[in-house]
């Protein structure tokens, strides 16, 4: 089955595990409505609920990536999968779960646009 997955952080095109969506179809940019908090984590970025919007790309993936991007972001431990509407359809999005650790905001909310 084919679904969308909305990346916000180092699976977006040039960053550093952006490789595990190399058999994904880009479907395009994509900012989020204003409902989230991005920050940074050193590493890796957190998304949470909060009032801002985040920048980001949509993707159309088959279910075994689904499962590789699930592996990656430690679902249901580290982060959580939900569903957003994007202009492309539902889309799953990973929010960070303990939000204690989220100190260090990206006021853009671009990771790549962070330094």
């Amino acid at each position: 089955m084919q679904q969308l997955v909305f990346v916000y952080g180092t699976l977006r095109n040039g960053e550093r595990n952006h490789h595990f969506l190399s058999g994904a179809q880009f479907l395009g940019h994509h900012e989020t409505d204003a409902q989230f908090s991005l920050f940074d984590l050193g590493p890796y970025p957190a998304l949470s609920v909060g009032q801002k919007s985040v920048q980001g790309e949509v993707y159309l993936i088959d279910d075994d990536t689904l499962m590789v991007l699930d592996k990656l972001e430690d679902v249901p431990v580290e982060y959580r999968r939900e569903s957003i509407l994007t202009p492309f359809g539902q889309a799953w999005i990973y929010l960070y779960q303990d939000t204690e650790q989220l100190t260090e905001e990206i006021a853009s909310g671009d990771w790549c646009q962070r330094v």
